[in-house]
């Protein structure tokens, strides 16, 4: 059930080193950001810039950095994403029915019907375009769901079921397709805060070029509260406890779902051991003891790991080998992506529309946490409830698309039944859930409150 191999003293030091070098690279991004004002003016995070730099100064690049720890490096988002996701529950206590409706439903509406579409589309591409013209396989199109809302994590655990279906290009191409949608969600997703903070969408529409880096003390916030005696445990030991509580747990309902669903990837089984961890740990003296600041410092540290990590580790080979057919579909995805994030968002979402879809376009292109990410670079100090709906959904979402139930079966329906049946499927339940939207009165009429990210409530 759990993975109990024995790692060398050697192994683990390879490890250290290889995790110091992602701290330097980070480290130098951040220099670089100080130093080169486009990067400020378009909020690029220093962990991008580190990651980019590590890639040009890898074996593909400048050959400074081995190919064994650019291997190193490519094993690391997918367990990283596992410490993003774990504390995504816990700490956050439920609101009222009527809220938790108001908040969820057009998040998961939103949410499912982009996933819908960033599987149909491809297909759809795949199936007219891809297969009679360059030969790829029934499944080909699948990379995008498995690889862009899936992320790193996903698409190394596809390989596997890839590989069963007599496919085996299909992991690294995953893998090589995450690496794009990563740098895609990323830039773009910045952009698109650019463009809305200067048209006024955003509260963070001041913050630019101008702005300091290095924040004043008046307006330093602390990373979290001491919640516990130092004598008891450090507050942030306490915190890893909890995310490791979650993370194991996870792990349980991953091998016994596996047996159902092979290559189910670990991080929204470990989302939902922090649900289990928050239900238990509420009912106790230490509920009060857990501190969502500490938590969120914890998935921070892991989210710029991340990103520096698989940026660094772009496979350059696998991409060369399938540049065309693999860039054709990246370009309808993205383009189905930006389509969607500016058609639905305004409609489906009655105040603060940038936010809420800003973090579903993050989880679209490059996985939850660079949603997250963009959530955090859009509403920095977290005022609209959009953190908030989005941790609710989780749980109704992450098991299931993105990663989950849905997108582990994606490639043996492609290779059972064709491309043209999944795209047709994918492409009706899209549009089955606009018309549920409609019925429940979900997809407005943009109107006042929806051009605006702070704005209230839209009428009419």
């Amino acid at each position: 059930m759990f993975p109990t191999d024995e790692v060398s003293g050697d192994a683990v030091t390879a490890l250290l080193f290889a995790v110091t070098v992602l701290g330097l690279l980070v480290l130098a991004g951040v220099v670089l950001r100080l130093l080169i004002a486009p990067l400020r003016r378009l909020f690029i995070p220093a962990a991008l810039v580190g990651g980019v730099l590590g890639a040009a100064l890898g074996p593909y690049g400048a050959g400074l950095f081995p190919e064994s720890m650019v291997t190193t490096w490519a094993g690391l988002p997918g367990v990283l994403i596992t410490v993003v996701f774990a504390p995504m529950l816990i700490g956050v206590s439920m609101p009222s029915l009527k809220k938790s409706y108001r908040l969820i439903a057009p998040q998961l509406l939103f949410g499912y019907m982009g996933d819908f579409l960033m599987i149909g589309v491809p297909m759809l591409v795949c199936a007219a375009l891809l297969v009679p013209f360059w030969d790829v396989g029934a499944a080909f199109g699948t990379v995008i769901e498995v690889a862009w809302p899936g992320g790193h994590g996903t698409a190394a655990g596809m390989g596997p079921v890839y590989s069963e279906l007599g496919w085996a290009d299909g992991g690294p191409l995953s893998l090589a397709a995450a690496t794009a949608g990563l740098l895609f969600g990323i830039v773009c997703g910045m952009v698109l805060i650019n463009i809305a903070a200067r048209r006024g969408h955003i509260a963070a529409a001041g913050r630019g070029d101008d702005a300091p880096e290095v924040l004043p003390e008046e307006a330093r916030a602390p990373l979290g509260r001491t919640t516990l005696n130092k004598d008891l445990v450090d507050g942030l030991a306490f915190h890893g406890a909890l995310i490791a509580a979650a993370v194991l747990i996870g792990w349980v309902l991953q091998s016994l779902l596996g047996t159902v669903v092979p290559g189910l990837p670990l991080f929204p089984m470990a989302m939902i051991g922090g649900a289990v961890v928050q239900a238990v740990v509420g009912r106790t003296r230490l509920a009060g003891a857990v501190d969502p600041g500490s938590l969120r410092a914890i998935q921070g540290v892991a989210l710029d790991l991340l990103v520096v990590s698989a940026v660094a580790s772009i496979s350059v080979p696998v991409v060369l080998e399938n540049i065309v057919p693999l860039a054709v579909l990246l370009l309808v995805a993205a383009a189905t992506a930006v389509g969607f994030f500016y058609w639905a968002g305004p409609r489906m979402f009655r105040e603060s529309w940038f936010e809420m879809s800003i973090v579903n376009f993050g989880t679209l292109t490059a996985v939850a946490s660079v949603g997250l990410m963009l959530l955090r670079a859009a509403d920095p100090e977290l005022k609209t409830d959009a953190a908030r709906a989005y941790a609710l959904r989780a749980p109704f979402f992450s098991p299931i698309a993105g990663g989950g139930l849905l997108t582990a079966v994606l490639p043996v329906i492609a290779v059972t039944y064709g491309p043209w049946a999944l795209a047709i499927g994918a492409l009706a339940g899209a549009a089955a859930l606009y018309v549920l939207a409609r019925v429940l009165r979900i997809w407005q009429r943009p109107g006042a409150g929806a051009r605006s990210g702070a704005g209230s409530p839209q009428h009419g």
